[in-house]
């Protein structure tokens, strides 16, 4: 493994980049840490160059400013990665908020994916007005409001199936904690205003697949990854597991990214579209 630093608009990126062979970035969800892939990575560096990161503001990357980020600059950072760590053109993976991030990317720098992988994006917007899952990022947010970081911080672990049940490694959890209130504060809001560009992602020159645990299919998180590929067309998966099962099971979910990441840089046809 090789770790470094990128920099970038207003921040220099933390980086861990293993094996060789066809670049496959993964971008993370909440606490934005490069510690969720790690076991991940080394499984698939046998046949990918895998690159992932801490997101900036969180971790080992700089630039924690306070201000507001926005989902543009997130995307922003990955297509930079992308450019100078993959010669320009990867397959994108993401998980929850890293898949909302990598379906942004898809919109707005297309020339920079091979194809995209978006596993359970919290995009509670394409649901129905009355679904109550739609109340979720407000909730978490009005906790945070009265009651700081670790108040939100429970809830949000409430309603992530499984959390409890597994070991995170010490040394991430040490520095998921130390990112919560920049995860509240700062990059809050432009997860819960997300809204796909279906028009982008309906018209992208490279596969897109969307998936779900098996575990999950009644979740707010996995829900919207269904809506979004019923309304662009985009394949869809099921995946082994829960929300993070790369943590809870790594071996078994690196098998089903595997399987995925090869027939995309296959070349093949793309699977038919199916739903649960």
């Amino acid at each position: 493994m090789i770790s470094g630093t990128f920099g970038v608009e207003g921040a220099e990126l933390y980086y861990e980049l293993r094996g060789s062979g066809p670049p496959l970035l993964m971008i993370s969800g909440a606490g934005g840490d490069a510690g969720y892939y790690t076991e991940v990575a080394a499984d698939l560096a046998d046949a990918f160059t895998v690159i992932t990161y801490d997101r900036r503001g969180n971790s080992r990357s700089t630039g924690r400013s306070g201000a507001p980020t926005d989902l543009a600059e997130q995307a922003a950072d990955a297509h930079a990665l992308v450019a100078g760590l993959a010669g320009g053109r990867a397959l994108v993976f993401g998980n929850s908020g890293g898949a909302i991030i990598g379906l942004t990317l898809a919109a707005l720098h297309p020339a920079s994916l091979a194809g995209l992988i978006a596993h359970e994006p919290p995009a509670v917007n394409v649901l129905p007005a009355d679904d109550p899952a739609r109340g979720f990022f407000a909730d978490v947010a009005d906790r945070y409001a009265r009651g700081g970081a670790p108040a939100a911080g429970r809830r949000f672990a409430e309603t992530v199936r499984g959390e409890g049940t597994y070991r995170w490694p010490d040394d991430l959890w040490r520095r998921f904690l130390g990112n919560q209130a920049h995860l509240f504060g700062t990059e809050w809001a432009a997860f819960a205003g997300f809204r796909p560009d279906e028009g982008a992602l309906k018209s992208a020159p490279f596969p897109i697949v969307l998936g779900a645990g098996a575990e999950d299919r009644d979740t707010y998180y996995a829900r919207p990854s269904v809506e979004i590929a019923r309304r662009t067309g985009a394949s869809w998966v099921e995946f082994p597991g829960i929300h993070m099962e790369f943590l809870r099971r790594p071996g078994r979910f690196a098998a089903a990214l595997r399987a995925l990441a090869t027939w995309v840089y296959a070349d093949d046809r793309p699977p038919e579209p199916r739903m649960p």
